[in-house]
């Protein structure tokens, strides 16, 4: 079900630029999901259009967070401890509405979301594609950072995905959805037993039970 909304946008100041907020309100809303996005790309991508699309119809707003370097036309992203500094300085307009906040984000936005997780206070984290290790790397984990979350932690994973597929995930305190057949954007191929519109909703879909589920 989509939810047409009085999208607005809001530019904040952070000490690593200006970043810019999103808001897809919810009517009666009872939870915040703040999503950023992830190095190589912005809030346009699927699945954080997609839930901007769905949840407000459920009582979550949704707020798109797009890193001061996006803001600033770069096309390269600043490194991790530059993406936390400018996270955290958005986390005080995120707070704004009075409502428990979700952190969340794809790719290096879910790193962010798992990094300052209980330092801000967040309610829980949402990670998209978790980027587990770079492409045919392996070796080189960054599963402290997803089991260093700290609060209930939901991630969403292609079957396929180069950064690390659900099976290569250790075993935590997390919950794992995967999208069957999707890469690190969610696309699915054509010889896929799914649509790449089916593999969307089973994103919104799982989200949607998840934030019921915490209460």
């Amino acid at each position: 079900m989509t939810h047409v909304t009085d999208v607005t946008t809001q530019t904040v100041g952070t000490d690593a630029g200006d970043a810019r907020i999103t808001w897809h309100p919810a009517r009666n809303a009872r939870l915040v999901l703040a999503v950023g996005h992830g190095a190589g790309g912005g809030i346009e991508a699927r699945d954080l259009t997609a839930l901007a699309a769905a949840l407000p119809g459920h009582g979550v707003t949704v707020a798109l967070v797009e890193q001061p370097w996006r803001v600033a036309g770069k096309k390269v992203a600043p490194a991790p401890k530059t993406l936390d500094t400018g996270w955290r300085g958005v986390w005080p307009a995120l707070t704004g509405p009075g409502l428990p906040v979700i952190s969340g984000g794809r790719s290096a936005g879910a790193r962010v979301a798992c990094r300052t997780a209980a330092e801000l206070g967040a309610h829980a984290v949402l990670a998209l594609s978790f980027p587990l290790h770079p492409p045919g790397r392996p070796e080189k984990s960054r599963a402290a950072e997803l089991l260093g979350a700290g609060v209930p932690t939901l991630v969403v994973q292609g079957g396929n995905d180069p950064f690390g597929r659900p099976a290569e995930f250790p075993e935590g305190g997390f919950e794992l959805v995967e999208v069957a057949y999707g890469d690190h954007g969610f696309a699915v191929p054509k010889r896929a037993g799914l649509t790449q519109e089916r593999a969307l909703e089973i994103i919104t879909g799982a989200v949607r039970e998840w934030v019921v589920s915490l209460g």
